[in-house]
């Protein structure tokens, strides 16, 4: 994974084919020490894609049960925040 300061990261997959992604947010658990990364392919901006990454910006799947109801509480909050509302009108 590859950060820029557009809020844009490039993604590998598992073919070696590079995609260019937008981020939504990022954001860190203090206490796990860990930190997320909510991300779309601009051609389905619908689909929002949360991953763990580490200090060297690596993007890791999130397999346990409780962590991902974490990740989907925080997307739902910010989803419902109202200043992010407005933002998504103007």
């Amino acid at each position: 994974m590859e950060l820029d300061e557009n809020k844009k990261l490039t993604v590998i997959d598992g073919q070696g084919k590079e995609h260019e992604m937008e981020i939504l947010f990022t954001y860190e658990n203090e206490e796990r020490g860990t930190k997320y990364v909510f991300f779309f392919d601009p051609k389905t901006p619908d689909d929002i894609i949360p991953m763990r990454y580490n200090d060297n910006f690596e993007l890791e799947e999130i397999e346990d049960e409780e962590e991902y109801e974490e990740v989907e509480e925080v997307f739902n909050s910010y989803m419902e925040d109202p200043k992010i509302q407005d933002l998504k009108k103007n």
